[in-house]
């Protein structure tokens, strides 16, 4: 289907595991990092054509890690993950810098209409 790199960043390892395989299935290239710290060095080491990001981590938050990628390259287009709860105020300020974002449960096929929008859009 596509040919992007993408890295996946959840700590949920059941659910970035079971992600990336949906994704492979489709042709896409998946990187899986289940902390922020592992997300950083294949950002570093391998640029992606996009970043699918949990919000609510241990450790390395979501929102820490979405800064750091962009210092280390802005043209990185990040999609946020966030669950059911969060605010209106808190969205505005996540979309500052991140792309987009969806909400838990993810829908498959609006991530990959949103991943591809994401980059084309660079």
């Amino acid at each position: 289907m596509a040919d992007w790199k993408v890295v996946l960043v959840d700590d949920e390892e059941e659910f970035v595991t079971t992600l990336a395989e949906r994704l492979d299935l489709r042709g896409i290239n998946v990187q899986v990092a289940t902390n922020g710290e592992i997300a950083l060095r294949i950002i570093e080491n391998d640029s992606p054509d996009i970043v699918v990001l949990d919000v609510m981590m241990p450790g390395l938050g979501g929102l820490e890690v979405l800064q750091r990628i962009k210092a280390i390259n802005s043209q990185i287009p990040v999609i946020l993950l966030t669950g059911h709860g969060s605010t209106e105020q808190e969205i505005e300020t996540m979309l500052e810098s991140a792309y987009d974002y969806l909400m838990k449960p993810l829908n498959i096929d609006e991530l990959i209409k949103k991943m591809q929008e994401a980059i084309n859009s660079r």
